[in-house]
């Protein structure tokens, strides 16, 4: 062998050294077959999550059809809104004993209030009293039995001692409450101004006892879709009165959004109205020479309004279930020129579901009679009072009602 040739054989047989460099055109078949395979079931995972999305997106109906809205920023949670821990002072009385007592009423010390499963009871003392139903028993509270058990709301006691109520599904009663006697005034379902009475709230009455004067949330919602219709800021709410002589509901105001809670103004001529979506209270005029008028009482509060009730100090307790946080993140504020978000909201969640996101928050304000705010109570996380739907002043004590909570709250003011 000479000697070229023994180099080109030395060169031929030379021990390799093993290295990635080396590796990677051996196995790039496989890798690039591997590589395919993760793509291709990547893109089948990613279909599978994003075409359920595009078809509800697309093709399936929002129940609800929301506005745009437009609301002031959030007040300061400072001042008279400054948070606190006042209502977790509270008590409760007769946990689980009933649900949701939504309004309260007293004649004396006697206590009257509604239930989720539609009666009208009497708490004297450490003992409960059903006095009357409303609706047509089986009930047990639930969402499906509400339209034929009816559900209380507002409650009042009248000049001669009788009870009038408000009942979201049957319309507006008066009720004995020695006898029981039960006597519809108005029928919900029935047509008034062109539009059916569908949720019938809350309700106050002259002291001559002559007019009614009550709220209609929405002609399109009921009371078992109350979130639909705070979500979708229909303003399909009323103001109306019923003559208890001649027996005539008039319509006084309409295009509210949620009118809720309502209270006479001290002259009679007028009402407060809580209109929820909107974070505020209007002032109804519904006699002498403002007759037809609205006007704002109170704007941009802290939170959604729910029931009116007069104070001691002249002024008017109102209570809220649900605040708009500054500093903080209010969701309904943050939704309300999101109309496309809450469409798709309620096409993936039931309004159960979306009620367990809804922060607990309970909080109660007393303003004066020109709506200046005089204090306020707070239980943050409602951790003692929650769902809180009015705040009734009686001998010194402030009486939480609840459209949601298994019990009554009650507060001594002299200690707050």
């Amino acid at each position: 062998m000479n000697e070229p040739e023994g180099l080109r054989f030395r060169r031929l047989n030379r021990p390799q050294i093993i290295t990635d460099e080396l590796q990677e055109p051996q196995y790039k078949g496989t890798s690039t077959y591997s590589g395919k395979v993760f793509r291709v079931i990547l893109v089948t995972l990613g279909g599978c999550l994003i075409l359920p999305l595009l078809v509800v997106f697309f093709l399936l109906e929002s129940p609800i059809h929301p506005e745009l809205l437009s609301l002031n920023e959030p007040p300061l949670m400072s001042g008279c809104y400054e948070a606190n821990f006042k209502l977790r002072e509270a008590e409760r009385l007769f946990e689980d004993q009933l649900v949701g007592p939504e309004s309260i009423a007293n004649f004396g010390d006697v206590i009257y209030t509604g239930t989720a499963d539609g009666k009208i009871v009497k708490i004297e003392g450490k003992s409960i009293t059903v006095i009357a139903r409303l609706g047509k028993p089986p009930c047990d509270g639930s969402r499906e039995q509400e339209p034929s058990c009816g559900r209380p709301l507002g409650i009042r006691v009248g000049p001669n001692g009788t009870l009038f109520v408000a009942d979201a599904y049957l319309g507006l009663f008066e009720v004995n409450p020695v006898t029981g006697e039960v006597t519809n005034l108005v029928s919900a379902g029935q047509m008034v101004g062109g539009r059916r009475l569908s949720f019938v709230n809350d309700l106050d009455v002259t002291q001559d006892g002559r007019k009614v004067y009550f709220t209609d949330s929405s002609s399109r919602w009921q009371r078992r879709d109350y979130l639909h219709l705070i979500m979708e800021a229909t303003a399909d709410g009323r103001v109306l009165e019923y003559d208890t002589e001649t027996k005539d509901v008039t319509v006084l105001m309409e295009n509210l959004r949620f009118a809720n809670g309502i209270q006479l103004f001290p002259d009679e001529e007028s009402v407060l109205v809580a209109e929820t979506t909107m974070a505020r209270i209007r002032r109804v005029h519904v006699s002498g020479l403002n007759k037809g008028g609205m006007d704002t009482f109170v704007d941009n509060l802290p939170g959604f309004p729910d029931n009116i009730r007069r104070s001691s100090s002249g002024g008017y307790w109102v209570a809220m279930s649900a605040v708009r946080p500054n500093p903080g993140f209010s969701m309904l504020d943050f939704l309300a020129q999101k109309p496309w978000i809450k469409k798709l909201i309620f096409k993936l969640f039931s309004q159960d579901m979306l009620m367990k996101f809804v922060p607990r928050y309970s909080l109660v304000i007393e303003l004066q009679e020109s709506g200046a705010c005089m204090r306020s109570f707070h239980d943050p996380h409602g951790m003692v009072a929650a769902y809180v739907s009015e705040a009734h002043e009686h001998d010194g004590h402030l009486y939480l009602g609840s459209f949601r909570s298994p019990y009554l709250c009650k507060l001594d003011l002299s200690k707050v």
